[in-house]
């Protein structure tokens, strides 16, 4: 493993963590001495969407690897910004289910709330690289026409934190939107779609799992991890505070090409989430967001490997394989 500032960012708190963000694609290389000469082809990506990667996800990262499976995730490619038909800025059609800022209504029992629009780490094939945030960022006093909203609507249970990242928000902002959603009588489960315990360990405080399980809402955080080097002693202990109090943690994660699409990774990413207190709960096929092309791997590579999956691993264990397509009211399993 690479030592990047070992002594500083593993005493820094998760605040100065965020400020110290690597956002320079020449320093993440210098860090992992490797050298690039496709200079003009970054700076085509990086126009597009930005590098930014917490100090604590690259100490986990092999030095003078290309091939890293972490830094694939992250890094950015030239062939991104090339024409890529059949994928799409939107390729969920979330604007038309934005009826109000900050909350996206695609599911009728659920609905999910832009809680920030920053994030830790920008994902080379997030299919939200290319979202309207700077027109669903609502403050507290705005967030009353989402509370509203799903007030009005009885058959809405569940609230779902997203972004950007909900864990980026701050302890206070956390805690005064959560309070004001469990005052909804109908609502039951809050659940938090998240990186940072992956990316940023540090992030998961005895405040933070405190102001999560206050309420009488039910708490569910869903992970998305995509490869067993993501995990290490730092995400056990931070899984562990979460599950000792009550928290349900599962894991979702993208199937990407030259990361993760072989059955022996997959494997492996199964059982370590296992063994840190995470369910195995969805591997989602590519959306085919604009960049991310260079990800994809076919339905029927994914078939394949979960049919392996199911031979080698208990069912607990085995993912739900399947794609989010626009309009359908939940997402889409693919038969194996």
């Amino acid at each position: 493993m690479i030592p990047v500032n070992a002594s500083i960012w593993q005493t820094e708190t998760w605040q100065q963590q965020m400020r110290h963000l690597i956002r320079d694609p020449q320093e993440l290389m210098r860090r992992l001495e490797l050298k690039s000469e496709a200079e003009p082809e970054l700076a085509a990506a990086l126009k597009q969407f930005p590098l930014r990667v917490p100090e604590a996800f690259v100490a986990k990262m092999t030095k003078g690897n290309w091939q890293d499976p972490l830094l694939l995730q992250v890094l950015p490619q030239g062939q991104e910004a090339l024409p890529q038909p059949g994928y799409s800025d939107d390729p969920l059609e979330e604007k038309t289910a934005n009826p109000v800022p900050g909350l996206i209504h695609k599911y009728p029992s659920r609905v999910l709330l832009i809680t920030s629009p920053a994030c830790a780490i920008n994902c080379r094939y997030c299919f939200r690289r290319s979202f309207p945030y700077q027109d669903n960022i609502p403050g507290q006093q705005d967030w009353q026409h989402a509370i509203d909203y799903i007030a009005q609507r009885p058959d809405v249970s569940e609230v779902i934190l997203s972004g950007g990242d909900p864990l980026v928000a701050n302890d206070r902002a956390l805690q005064q939107l959560i309070e004001r959603l469990a005052q909804i009588p109908q609502l039951t489960t809050l659940r938090l779609h998240t990186r940072l315990p992956l990316v940023m360990p540090a992030r998961i405080t005895p405040e933070l799992v405190d102001i999560l399980t206050a309420t009488r809402l039910q708490t569910v955080m869903v992970v998305h991890c995509n490869h067993a080097n993501e995990l290490d002693d730092a995400t056990a202990s931070a899984f562990r505070l979460l599950t000792s109090n009550g928290v349900s943690l599962l894991n979702q994660s993208v199937l990407l090409a030259n990361i993760n699409d072989n059955a022996a990774a997959l494997g492996s990413l199964m059982r370590k989430l296992f063994s840190q207190n995470v369910l195995p709960y969805y591997i989602h096929l590519l959306d085919k967001v604009t960049g991310a092309a260079h990800f994809e791997v076919s339905e029927a590579r994914g078939i394949e490997l979960l049919t392996a999956l199911r031979a080698s691993l208990p069912g607990y264990l085995v993912p739900r394989l399947v794609r989010e397509e626009p309009g359908k009211t939940s997402k889409t399993p693919i038969a194996l």
